[in-house]
């Protein structure tokens, strides 16, 4: 493994807390999903670089497209406590 490669792990790790982090932070929840969504795609990076593809692929497939899709079907699906 390179500097580079080390740096680019690093810089990936910081990226993925700081999506998590923003994920919570966001009052608005599509805002936090589509954090939680970027956050689940650089996880999808991070294997893949460490030469787990099978496991990339699942976790983009799986944690960024559908569980992102999932979340925002039920934030259509409810209303806002100002509409009452």
């Amino acid at each position: 493994m390179t500097i580079l490669e080390s740096i680019l792990q690093i810089v990936l790790v910081a990226l993925i807390v700081v999506g998590g982090v923003l994920a919570v932070w966001f009052k608005d929840l599509l805002a936090s999903v589509l954090a939680l969504a970027a956050a689940s795609l650089l996880v999808s990076l991070e294997f893949y670089i460490l030469q787990a593809p099978d496991v990339a692929i699942a976790e983009a497939g799986i944690g960024a497209a559908l569980t992102t899709a999932v979340y925002i079907i039920a934030l259509r699906r409810t209303r806002r406590k100002e509409e009452e």
